[in-house]
């Protein structure tokens, strides 16, 4: 059988308009008894699909006597932009069997280089309309732009490659040509701006054609962190497009972004940005301006401004918005004689579709909230000053269809008013548009338990409102932003629910491209805060992020294009230290419940002092940096790092740690104690004494964390490495305040940014910092997956697996599915009548070591026959409660009787 669910660099599948010239390729073995593992494979590579398999002109490998079926490096001919390769695989079995050749697959890249474009940046002077909002920020009027062009043969091929400063939406001939949400996405406007490839053959033909652009301010033009306009200062936004076309007789036509362009901003968007929301005035709409006949005499004349130099334009390198997911409404409660709150019963990030009557000359007000007070009120108070209401002013009397376009919203519930009163609001007048980059899931986990599978889908939804083109740490509020802390805690769990491996290279590219000279990170990436300011626990997102990354998907390139970054990082957190401990400025950990007022800044900031956090994460990463110099064979790094670490270690304990293991000066906190033990920064035997003092911590809280951004990862991790996963089900299944469930029993949806939000009793928590739509607490999902599930990578990229999943908290069943670089990983337990029963699938091309819960006199089965009488696995070890044993690929029955 062939190869199958073939890609190229990040799981990109028959891209156009790609990025990467080198691209590596990847593939998986078909689930078959004659593919178990991999022992050879051929790639062929070439400019026609014709050439392949026998003679490719671009590439042939030849056949590679290697096992490794993901991230193999292209080695052929060099590739330039627009060009197409097509390619096939096939591979060589433990028997030497060869297989087919897989289907044909290809890959067109996108321009790669500033040199390729001869457009110019195009659009209307809406800066010098001078038009403040509502922080007195410039407000830039949406744009409609056009441009008529005649071809006098049929067409072949028609590529349009397009970027903008703001967003836009794309029509040819009155068709639009894509569903993308708010492309081209938000970078470091200043360093990269992303273009995008459309195949638009279908769209253009012989004779008159239109091209037209909606153009929008977006991350580019209009306010953003906190009340600024960033990137655009008096620029006004322009779009980039390069429309290239082959046509039948062999000659080539090219529609460029130029001053030969007309536009207007009389349309019926009169207002977009992103905290604020849309206003659309139907009066202003115009028939068919998309369209060849149009009459745009008295449009404006457009003003261009050549490409920059030192702005690199570069195909995006992971997937767009899109609308990806449709909630209906699920009640409406009636406010007011002139206004209805619908209820979609999940807190989500888009925006609404709206089918509502209105009477002519009225305007139908959309507002959004999160939650509703106690007494039913419309809550909006922690959306701070974004206004995150959208207009619509009616031209007629009638039912309307609409939803607004450049902007997004965080919401659960929706209140319209200025509908027509005369009509009963009903359910179907406001749907949710669920808006997220485009990523398929990876991953799943349910329980016996009804409160923790609720907690899944909350980090689910959690990651689903905060992956808007970027990680950003809430959706709805005036900040939107690429925080680097709430990114690196939470990036292991977000690559096992969704398949965000290009995502996340993007976003490092990002970081890479906004790191300081001195070598420090930002807070927030894109850094529109523009205030040189870093902090441990945040800016160590340079260093756990790509090694997180390349552990889940075995791609060395993560590595390889961020290690410099790394180094610069850890070479500044060197310089803020004095005898290895660091003065770093710190977040710390970051609302950290019940912290103690007045002995920092403000009890946001956690207990754990400030130079203890900073100086565990200088050690923790230093250690990550020399694994990632001994992955990629820099050995003068790796030893370099080996004794950097030991340094920081030695300077740690005898800093920190009296004698007893204690943390000195009454200082100790859970987080304390977990980062110590859990970055490995005590000897051998001060970790033993150090034990028993978390547990006092967590004793003393009466069996509760108290733990904020940076502690919170760790407990899990931490209290499973001292063999007390008991305490760790007793933390997760808490019901009170400070825990997961707390925030479920009071209705959470998604992810909080704190403990206590809200509360059905008390309302929301007076700090206006309170968004209901975070995902750093949603952390914990990694050791749900990974300990009760049970499936957690041996090695890079699950190349080797652990399936080993605990059985506590009273739960009866647990199980989880991966889909892997090599393909589904499945384990399935449940508990009944004291036996235990395990069903697991290992993909092909990779083994397993299982550890299964079981005392020395029970013996484990397989498919109800004793293990010791079956060939095909191996028993590694037993102890008193676990039997680990080793299988390759299949599908596998284990059962066992409890102790």
């Amino acid at each position: 059988m062939a190869p199958e669910t073939l890609s190229v660099s990040e799981g990109f599948e028959n891209p156009i308009g790609f990025y990467d010239a080198t691209p590596t390729f990847s593939w998986k073995l078909p689930i078959s008894s004659m593919a178990n593992q991999q022992t050879a494979y051929q790639i062929v590579a070439a400019t026609d699909p014709k050439l392949l398999p026998d003679n490719p002109d671009l590439w042939n490998s030849e056949k590679q006597l290697s096992n490794q079926s993901t991230y193999i490096n292209y080695a052929g001919k060099s590739l330039i932009s627009r060009q197409k390769v097509y390619w096939q695989i096939r591979y060589w079995n433990e028997e030497e069997k060869q297989s087919n050749w897989s289907e044909v697959n290809h890959f067109e890249l996108g321009l790669l280089s500033n040199s390729d474009w001869k457009a110019k940046w195009t659009g209307l002077a809406t800066a010098s309309d001078s038009i403040k909002g509502r922080t007195g920020v410039v407000t830039h009027r949406p744009q409609y732009l056009r441009k008529n062009f005649e071809l006098s043969s049929d067409v072949v091929s028609a590529r349009l490659y397009v970027t903008a400063k703001g967003v836009f939406d794309a029509w040819l001939n009155g068709k639009n040509i894509s569903d993308d949400v708010m492309p081209p996405g938000w970078t470091p406007y200043n360093k990269r701006i992303e273009t995008i490839t459309y195949d638009v053959t279908s769209f253009v033909a012989s004779g008159q054609n239109t091209l037209s652009f909606e153009l929008a301010p977006g991350w580019h033009s209009g306010r953003l962190g906190w009340n600024k306009s960033i990137w655009a200062n008096s620029k006004s936004p322009k779009i980039l497009c390069q429309l290239e076309i082959l046509m039948a007789d062999g000659s080539k036509e090219t529609i460029l972004s130029d001053d030969t362009w007309v536009g207007t901003t009389n349309g019926p968007i009169r207002f977009s940005e992103i905290y604020d929301g849309e206003i659309y005035d139907a009066n202003l709409e115009i028939p068919n301006w998309t369209s060849n006949t149009f009459d745009d005499r008295n449009w404006n004349t457009v003003e261009v401004d050549s490409i920059e130099t030192g702005v690199k334009l570069e195909p995006k390198r992971h997937s767009n918005v899109k609308q990806m997911q449709i909630l209906p409404s699920q009640e409406v409660i009636k406010n007011s004689d002139f206004s209805a709150i619908f209820d979609l019963k999940q807190n989500m990030v888009g925006v609404p579709l709206l089918k509502v009557p209105v009477k002519k000359g009225d305007t139908l007000i959309i507002r959004f909230a999160e939650m509703l007070s106690p007494d039913g009120s419309f809550f909006t108070e922690n959306y701070r000053s974004a206004h995150s209401t959208d207009y619509y002013i009616a031209s007629e009397s009638k039912t309307i269809e609409w939803s607004p376009k450049f902007t997004f919203h965080g919401f659960r519930y929706v209140e319209l008013s200025g509908y027509d009163t005369s009509k009963v609001p009903t359910k179907d007048w406001v749907t949710g548009l669920v808006q997220y980059s485009n990523f398929k899931n990876q991953g799943n986990f349910t329980s016996s338990h009804e409160k923790l599978n609720q907690l899944q889908s909350n980090i689910i939804w959690g990651l689903r409102g905060n992956f808007f083109d970027i990680p950003t740490d809430c959706p709805q509020r005036d900040e939107r932003l690429g925080w680097t802390g709430d990114a690196q805690v939470f990036a292991p769990t977000s690559i096992f629910n969704a398949d965000v491996h290009a995502f996340w290279a993007s976003w490092l590219q990002s970081l890479r491209e906004s790191q300081f000279d001195n070598g420090g990170i930002p807070f927030v990436v894109p850094d529109v805060l523009k205030n040189d300011k870093v902090s441990s626990g945040w800016g160590d997102a340079a260093v756990v992020i790509p090694w997180e990354i390349y552990y889940r998907t075995g791609d060395l390139e993560i590595l390889e294009e961020n290690f410099d970054m790394m180094k610069n990082w850890i070479n500044f957190h060197e310089s803020e230290t004095t005898n290895y401990i660091s003065h770093m400025n710190s977040f710390s950990d970051w609302l950290q419940p019940y912290a103690r007022e007045n002995e920092q800044k403000e009890s946001r900031f956690g207990d754990t002092p400030m130079n203890y956090i900073s100086t565990a994460y200088f050690a923790h990463v230093t250690k990550l940096a020399q694994q990632t110099a001994e992955v990629l064979g820099k050995n003068k790094e790796e030893q370099e790092f080996k004794i950097l670490f030991s340094s920081i270690q030695n300077a740690f304990q005898k800093e920190f740690f009296d004698e007893t293991g204690r943390i000195k000066n009454d200082k100790g906190t859970q987080t304390g104690y977990l980062m110590a033990i859990g970055f490995g920064l005590l000897s051998d035997e001060m970790e033993q004494k150090a034990i028993p003092h978390l547990l006092e911590k967590i004793k003393e809280a009466d069996d509760h964390l108290r733990t904020g951004f940076l502690g919170t990862p760790l407990l899990s991790k931490v209290l499973d490495k001292i063999g007390r996963s008991d305490v760790m089900f007793t933390l997760l299944l808490n019901e009170t305040y400070p825990s997961w469930f707390y925030s479920i029993n009071q209705g959470a949806t998604t992810i909080w940014e704190r403990w206590n939000s809200y509360s059905k009793t008390e309302g929301f928590s007076k700090e206006r910092m309170n968004s209901l739509n975070h995902y750093a607490y949603g952390a914990i999902g990694q050791w749900m997956y990974e300990r009760i599930a049970g499936i957690a990578p041996l090695e890079p990229g699950y190349k080797k697996i652990r399936i080993a999943p605990l059985v506590g908290g009273g739960l009866t069943s647990a199980s989880g599915s991966y889909n892997s670089p090599f393909g589904i990983i499945k384990s399935s337990w449940e508990l009944e009548n004291e036996i235990f029963k395990l069903e697991i699938t290992i993909p092909p091309n990779t083994k397993a070591e299982v550890q299964i819960p079981c005392n020395k006199e029970n013996e484990v089965q397989l498919d109800g026959v004793s293990i010791s009488n079956n060939n095909n696995i191996k028993l590694i070890k037993k102890t008193d409660d676990i039997a680990t044993i080793e299988v390759g690929c299949g599908d596998y029955s284990f059962t066992v009787k409890m102790p």
